[in-house]
């Protein structure tokens, strides 16, 4: 998710008494920071940013707002997906010698659909330690305000936009016995809620959070028709949140159903492959199987 909207919000006090943290040497730190409201900086995220050597950050004029609203001076780098492949090897070189860094996306939780995961993952492999300091999060937040049941619950991110992982994502979301949150760009809103809702049915309980913490914070709540509707007529703006809400028990399909089912796409003209993938997709069975259905004449 993009970064916070520092002009139209009423942000906490900057003049706040920050408890210094004891940073260790080596090690990063993964830090949350605000999805949109500046007030929701915590105190030891404050402290950490304060306190480290250097701020990795996605894009280091979205960092500067946050940290000039503290007064937080540490110097920033970039590190976003089309740097961090090449970042991670002299990044971890400067922990191993003992520098501190902090790991901070545009906003919310670094890793959550946003760059980071090859480097913790290579700080680990190198036997770094990686601290996590919590704090706002897009998928949570959408979670405790959207009034479907939250636990358990699934955070997919952003879904694949098009081919065929978009059309198995989609299926596995929507037979998922709990909670699935997606990330969507307001352009796509109203195309993902129609495939859901021709996958899931229209009638399936759906809520679509935007702006979370922000001035115009929204919550629609309906079903996926109702909102698929909604937003083909009224084009949103900012960003949003899907909670798409579990499906109901469902019966485990019979092997004659299986084959008839096969058959059927089959005669549309599916190529085998396809079949297999459609029948895994929705019905969760065993590789085997599908290719044995999507085989038989």
């Amino acid at each position: 998710m993009t970064g916070p909207e520092p002009a139209a919000l009423e942000a906490a006090d900057a003049a706040v008494r920050v408890v210094p943290e004891a940073i260790e040497a080596g090690v990063l730190y993964v830090v949350s920071t605000p999805i949109g409201h500046l007030g929701d900086i915590s105190l030891r995220a404050l402290a950490v940013l304060q306190g480290v050597d250097r701020v990795l950050c996605e894009d280091t004029r979205h960092a500067r707002t946050l940290l000039a609203r503290y007064g937080v001076r540490t110097p920033t780098s970039a590190l976003h997906e089309h740097n961090e492949a090449r970042s991670v090897a002299q990044i971890v070189a400067a922990l191993q010698s003992g520098a501190s860094m902090a790991l901070i996306s545009d906003a919310g939780t670094p890793l959550v659909s946003d760059p980071g995961e090859r480097l913790v993952r290579a700080v680990v492999d190198a036997g770094a330690r990686v601290v996590p300091v919590p704090g706002a999060s897009a998928a949570l937040a959408a979670l405790v305000g959207g009034g479907i049941p939250a636990h358990p619950s699934t955070i997919l991110g952003f879904l694949p936009r098009k081919g065929g992982e978009r059309t198995a994502m989609i299926a596995w979301a929507c037979r998922c016995p709990h909670a699935v949150v997606v990330y969507e760009s307001p352009a796509r809103l109203a195309h993902t809620l129609s495939d859901l809702a021709a996958v899931a049915g229209a009638e399936r309980e759906a809520v679509v959070a935007r702006e979370l913490t922000k001035r115009f914070e929204e919550f629609r709540r309906g079903t996926l028709g109702q909102l698929a509707a909604y937003y083909t007529d009224t084009p949103p703006r900012g960003e949003i949140v899907i909670v798409l809400s579990a499906a109901p028990p469902a019966e485990a399909p019979t092997d004659a159903d299986l084959r008839l089912e096969a058959r059927a796409l089959r005669d549309e003209g599916a190529a085998p492959r396809a079949v297999m993938d459609a029948l895994m997709a929705r019905h969760g069975i065993a590789r085997n199987l599908a290719y044995k259905l999507a085989h038989d004449t």
